[in-house]
């Protein structure tokens, strides 16, 4: 997030809300939101479904999956026809902005409602409340980015921010939430293929200097494989062995029947996790690892405030903390610099190596409570916002990006658009939720959401479960209609491994980053 959490409720004055159903899998940031909306400022919130925060929306509409980058092209030509943009943050602190401008004149309010499905005049209307509420924050999670356009769209809602001149304030920014906890902590620490820790590219020999100096071996400089590269590596013998770590691809990665195939192929399959997920079962060994209760260390949460973890209880059985795991597992191997004897020590290597942890010690946590990064001194306060003044790369830069279709369309066999999503009441994979007999109980089993009318079409007709099919899988499940999800599409949350959404999602990946399209695939929907 470019901002903190705490600025939303006291100083945003215009939320705009896509892919996230913020209530549901962020509750207290929402809280934040409707407190904000109380004393006066706007919430917008545009989702294939209306999903709860779009119940408390001031505005909102569903849209056609996939279309993400020409509803941000059609704000932005509303904008600029009726000169709401901010002229001075435009000359000032960004490049490129005519392309842009050239490229979004083509995208007209009526253009935009063909290809989204959002009315022209709910186009023309959002474009001009988030305009006019400055400071304003675009909020999203996982819809903008888990497409085979997922950079395009995030590097629209920059487009749209710099334009009205909301990046760089507080209460503005652009703020995506992160999905599970800590995982912007693994990002930090150099958990990608690109970069070490601290985002310090892996291509730049200075940089490979630095580390290998440091740890002695530093690697190639060659960008690695991303989770869905490494799988598909496995069938051509290019990857032998997996080393998992408290993640559950046998649910959570897409088109199963292809991973199981994958996992099945790797010649040697280690999981490291605190419950037998379905990924450690097919795992030729598992190491215990521990809950956060079990720990010391730090969280990174989605704002960038790194906070202490405390251990309340000793691990449990076999179970050892995950770092003196690798530490050990290092030493057998033979390598050198995994000698630390806390997790303060690790801590203390990385204010060393990762500048924008680098006044972020243990001692300031336990006085201060938390440090947002980047911080890179002792007596440096932290950074509740990023952009002030200064873009890291100096000017903000406008990207001129046309609308492409997602990678699989519906068609007469596969006539509905599947999205994916999460509950309230469930985490991820349902590894910890779904062991929890009153979570369970709330959502005890997978389900299909699915328009009224599109209900009666296919002659639902009161019976309660039906077949989903693609062209990967096909699953069957408990079946819900609503009038809350656009025709057309249904929607299947993912937390059930007994009737896993992501047997149908699609592989494909966006280019660039090679996240998958989670979000829009094809099936069809059967009664048996």
């Amino acid at each position: 997030m470019t901002n903190s959490i705490p600025e939303f409720e006291t100083d945003t004055n215009c939320f705009l809300i896509i892919g996230s159903n913020t209530s549901e899998g962020h509750p207290l940031i929402a809280t934040r939101v409707l407190k904000a909306q109380k004393r006066g400022a706007k919430v917008i919130v545009l989702d294939p479904r209306k999903n709860q925060i779009g119940h408390w929306a001031d505005i909102f509409h569903t849209f056609r999956p996939g279309s993400d980058v020409a509803i941000f092209n059609g704000l932005m030509n509303v904008i600029i026809s009726e000169s709401l943009q901010d002229e001075a943050f435009i000359a000032e602190r960004t490049e490129d902005f005519e392309a842009l401008k050239t490229l979004v004149a083509e995208y007209t309010p009526e253009k935009v409602a063909e290809i989204s499905g959002i009315p022209a005049d709910v186009i023309r209307e959002i474009a001009r409340t988030y305009a006019k509420g400055k400071p304003a924050a675009i909020l999203y999670a996982m819809g903008i980015t888990q497409h085979t356009t997922g950079v395009d769209n995030v590097k629209s809602t920059s487009n749209l921010a710099m334009l009205c001149g909301n990046m760089g304030i507080l209460g503005g920014g652009v703020n995506p939430l992160r999905g599970q906890n800590n995982v912007q902590g693994a990002c930090d620490m150099g958990g990608l293929p690109n970069v070490y820790p601290g985002y310090q590219a892996v291509t730049i020999p200075e940089v490979q200097k630095k580390f290998q100096d440091a740890w002695g071996s530093a690697g190639p400089l060659t960008v690695g494989m991303t989770v869905t590269e490494m799988l598909h590596a496995t069938q051509e013998g290019k990857v032998r062995a997996l080393y998992v770590m408290g993640e559950n691809p046998m649910v959570s990665d897409p088109d199963l029947n292809h991973v199981r195939h994958c996992l099945e192929q790797t010649e040697f399959l280690v999981v490291q996790d605190i419950f037998l997920t379905e990924t450690a079962e097919m795992a030729h060994v598992v190491l215990p690892g521990t809950s956060f209760a079990e720990k010391d260390g730090t969280f990174s949460n989605t704002e960038r405030r790194v906070q202490r973890v405390r251990q309340a209880i000793k691990p449990v059985g076999d179970a050892k903390e995950d770092w003196i795991i690798i530490c050990e597992l290092a030493r057998k191997m033979g390598a050198s610099g995994f000698d630390f004897q806390s997790a303060q020590a690790v801590m203390e290597e990385i204010n060393k190596l990762t500048p924008s942890y680098g006044g972020i010690t243990y001692e300031r946590l336990e006085e201060l409570g938390s440090l947002q990064w980047p911080c890179p001194t002792v007596d440096h306060p932290g950074t509740p916002y990023l952009h002030k003044g200064k873009f890291s790369r100096g000017l903000g830069k406008f990207f001129a990006l046309e609308f492409k279709e997602p990678n699989e369309l519906p068609n007469d066999e596969y006539p509905f658009t599947l999205t994916t999503g999460r509950l309230m009441f469930h985490f991820h994979t349902g590894s910890m939720t779904r062991r929890s007999k009153k979570l369970d109980s709330e959502v005890p089993e997978a389900y299909v959401e699915i328009n009224v009318k599109d209900a009666g079409k296919i002659g639902l007709n009161g019976h309660k479960r039906v077949r989903v099919t693609s062209r990967r899988g096909e699953i069957e499940l408990g079946v819900r209609i609503t009038d809350d999800i656009k025709r057309g599409v249904v929607f299947i949350p993912f937390h059930f491994a007994e009737a896993a959404a992501n047997k149908l999602t699609n592989s494909a990946i966006d280019p660039v980053a090679k996240i998958p399209e989670y979000k829009v695939c094809a099936v069809k929907v059967e009664v048996f």
